[in-house]
């Protein structure tokens, strides 16, 4: 299978590894062993959250810069995204004395606002979607004679992207597959590119959430339905590339799609269990993986870590969120009795079982018990699942009527 395309070969993949390795991280590149025993795979984790900017995107966007005439670097460069790329031009924007401006969607995390701006750009709010940011981007550069840096449809950001496949064969040679978190498809097809030539019969896989599956339409011929709140933001891309699609139509081998359950479950094990904090885009590689058990189980894969920018009030909730998932945060509404002494019998039987209540709130208004009752909500702290439901059956064989919220 040919690797090589008119707009994309690997040799621009070499070329641009020789152009921007001085100015990148070489991200570490290790096996996650506790996620490989649950996977009963051999998973490696490429953490590409660990550039400057936190994210893969630097790679490209220097990529782009550096190949910019002295009049353009002049002139400046705009790019429209939802975050990481906007960061990645920045940054380096900045360190070569190239004036930039980025367009952003106006619900873009403002954390990933906030960074950009601090690394010296411009930064514009327009349009609900990315889409409406590109076309606001793309008149603005007509009209300011700006060189439009696109997050993924060009040559030479795809080519700075899969700098990441050199990186991860040369330590890993024996790699199985790549496993990629896929939005508009730029990285995925500079790691196609550079994996196949390197390794022909590796596998690479897409991962798009179900929200936003842009990429996997475009390829059946269909006009993408995309939309709804995702976590992973990084990847929700509406109008995937006209270039990344053809290079992923000849060289991605199947395609995986996770809903957002999986994503924050992947966010939160690689927290808890990596120690490394990922964006939602992030985690996509590791939520196919565990979504997809029997595809990969005995496979050496190589997954990319590609972004560590996510909003810490929305981490805060998606941490909490699991810890409730696995019934070691709930909240139950219990009905008893108005009268001295209620509550301290009841908070004994929770004592007894071993719950820790961290909240308790009495509601005697805005409830349907009777007028001599009250209801309360208690949040409680188990070890897991199974003493949660200790402790409900427990309340419940005390006559308690227990509603799990």
């Amino acid at each position: 299978m040919s690797t090589e395309f008119d707009d994309v070969t690997y040799q621009d993949i070499k070329d641009a590894y020789a152009a921007i390795s001085s100015s990148i991280f070489e991200t570490r590149q290790r096996k996650a062993v506790t996620l490989s025993r649950l996977a009963k795979a051999e998973l490696y984790l490429k953490f590409e959250n660990r550039q400057f900017t936190a994210s893969f995107k630097e790679r490209g966007a220097l990529n782009k810069l550096l190949s910019l005439s002295e009049d353009e670097k002049k002139n400046g460069v705009i790019a429209m995204s939802a975050g990481n790329h906007a960061q990645g031009v920045a940054y380096h924007a900045k360190r070569l004395n190239i004036p930039a401006t980025i367009i952003m969607p106006e619900n873009t995390p403002t954390i990933k606002v906030e960074h950009t701006k601090e690394h010296g750009a411009n930064v514009i709010l327009h349009g609900e979607m990315l889409s409406d940011a590109a076309d606001f981007a793309h008149k603005m550069a007509t009209d300011k004679g700006y060189i439009f840096v696109h997050p993924y449809d060009d040559k030479l950001i795809i080519a700075g992207q899969g700098t990441i496949a050199i990186e991860m064969l040369g330590a890993l040679p024996d790699l199985d597959a790549i496993i990629v978190p896929v939005g508009g498809g730029g990285l995925i097809s500079g790691i196609a590119i550079a994996a196949k030539a390197i390794k022909p019969d590796i596998k690479i896989y897409g991962v798009q959430s179900k929200l936003y599956p842009g990429m996997i339409e475009k390829l059946k011929g269909n006009e993408p339905i995309c939309g709804g709140s995702t976590i992973a933001e990084g990847i929700a891309v509406k109008q995937a590339g006209e270039l990344t699609a053809k290079i992923v139509k000849k060289l991605v081998d199947d395609w995986l799609l996770v809903d957002e359950r999986q994503l924050e479950k992947a966010v939160s094990m690689i927290i808890s269990i990596e120690k490394t904090v990922v964006e939602g885009a992030g985690a996509a590689a590791l939520a196919a993986v565990f979504a997809n058990l029997d595809i990969f189980e005995g496979k050496k894969l190589g997954l990319i870590l590609s972004g560590g920018n996510i909003d810490q009030r929305l981490l805060a909730t998606v941490l909490m969120r699991d810890l409730v998932s696995q019934g070691r945060l709930a909240k139950l509404s219990i009905t008893l009795p108005d009268l001295p002494g209620a509550l301290a019998k009841l908070t004994a039987i929770i004592a007894k079982s071993d719950g820790n209540i961290i909240e308790i709130a009495h509601q005697r208004i805005f409830t349907h018990v009777s007028a001599k009752d009250t209801s309360i909500e208690v949040a409680l702290e188990t070890r897991d699942d199974q003493q949660l439901s200790a402790i409900i059956a427990d309340l419940e064989g005390s006559n308690y009527i227990v509603t799990l919220l």
